[in-house]
């Protein structure tokens, strides 16, 4: 049956603001997950261009006793190097989570908002997304 214009105004925005959710939610996990992983190489390009001669020359102690413009040249160097194998392993860790948390299937269809009697998950009954059991054979394009 379908709904009223302004009770679907209003399931529409509920279900928007549910979407904007999960998105956000995606996003702070994979910016959490990236950073977490990615900070040797961030640490290490960061040592490299701050006590380089040429791009920031820090007057620091260790960048004048230990790391001259070679040494800091090969920090740049290795820490672009290791970026690659870490965006792999980084994106691994969110793809598997956001896997098992069932993140991906939670953003609702906006034809709840349309008609009456609609389910809010694709599976399961009245549970939240990420409440019900795991299924393995879930697919997250399902």
């Amino acid at each position: 049956e379908p709904r009223s214009p302004c009770c679907c105004l209003a399931w529409t925005l509920v279900i928007g603001a549910m979407n904007s959710l999960v998105f956000l939610l995606n996003l702070l996990l994979m910016f959490v997950i990236f950073t977490v992983v990615l900070l040797p190489t961030i640490v290490v390009v960061y040592f490299g261009f701050q006590c380089h001669s040429q791009v920031l020359h820090s007057s620091a102690r260790y960048c004048r006793s230990i790391l001259d413009d070679n040494s800091s040249s090969a920090l740049i160097i290795l820490g672009f190097v290791i970026m690659s194998p870490l965006l792999v392993v980084a994106m691994a860790i969110y793809c598997s989570l956001a896997r098992r948390l069932q993140l991906l299937v939670c953003c609702q269809p906006y034809s709840l908002a349309l008609y009456k009697g609609g389910r809010w998950c694709r599976r399961g009954e009245g549970a939240a997304c990420w409440a019900r059991g795991c299924n393995t054979q879930l697919k997250a394009w399902v």
